[in-house]
């Protein structure tokens, strides 16, 4: 009778340890630090301000402020066109395991100061986004405006690029990057297109909750659930 319920025992715990084993894994994935890629140009990569106060920096310490366990990774080159972000972007993401969590893809500032095709920059974006979606990482899309001096055709062709990719891949929308800031010269830099450093705190209190909202998807995400914006 004692050998049988041993027998009974270890039966059971050959049944039970994968699923135990899973439940663990599981739990050690959701306790781990969200990892946020923002990925952009010189506003992300922090032309012009100290070390430690560029968007990326602030954006983490704000989240850590109100006790989220999140790095943001600086993956901003000054710079940066819709086309240099998408010949780089299969390098960031990696191999599925060491990718990010999420990400805030902040671009298409350089391709509007340039006078660059619209329907390039759109493709462009449109293969970006595409490339997250297809890893399943969820993405907080920040649109951008252009400048007026290449003329109203221009300008709205290119304003509405980034609302109608939103809504083509369902994602979180920051509709201006530089909300706030653009044209304040107490926010700016001297050339007058760059933050300083408190209009960088003003872009992170703007951005920052959606930034939230990016990382309860990533949470949902992670607890097997299908995730909400």
């Amino acid at each position: 009778m004692h050998t049988l319920f041993k027998i009974i025992l270890i039966s059971l715990a050959a049944i039970l340890a994968p699923a135990i084993l899973a439940s663990d894994l599981a739990i050690s994935a959701a306790q781990e630090p969200v990892r946020i890629l923002a990925f952009g140009d010189s506003l992300t990569q922090g032309y012009g301000v100290p070390p430690g106060k560029e968007f990326p920096a602030r954006l983490e310490k704000a989240l850590n402020a109100h006790g989220l366990d999140v790095t943001v990774i600086n993956a901003g080159v000054s710079g940066e066109t819709s086309a240099g972000g998408l010949a780089r972007v299969d390098w960031l993401l990696g191999d599925g395991k060491s990718g990010p969590d999420a990400a805030i893809v902040e671009l298409g500032a350089n391709d509007g100061l340039r006078g660059l095709p619209v329907a390039e920059m759109e493709k462009n974006l449109d293969a970006i986004l595409a490339k997250f979606k297809a890893r399943g990482i969820p993405v907080l899309f920040a649109g951008m405006k252009a400048p007026r001096n290449f003329g109203p055709r221009y300008a709205a062709d290119y304003d509405q690029v980034f609302p109608k990719l939103t809504q083509k891949y369902d994602v979180l929308f920051y509709p201006f990057f530089l909300e706030g800031v653009a044209l304040d010269r107490a926010l700016v830099q001297p050339d007058g297109l760059h933050p300083n450093p408190a209009g960088v705190d003003a872009i992170v209190k703007g951005i920052q909750p959606l930034a939230e909202r990016l990382l309860q998807q990533v949470k949902t995400r992670r607890a097997g659930v299908p995730a909400k914006k």
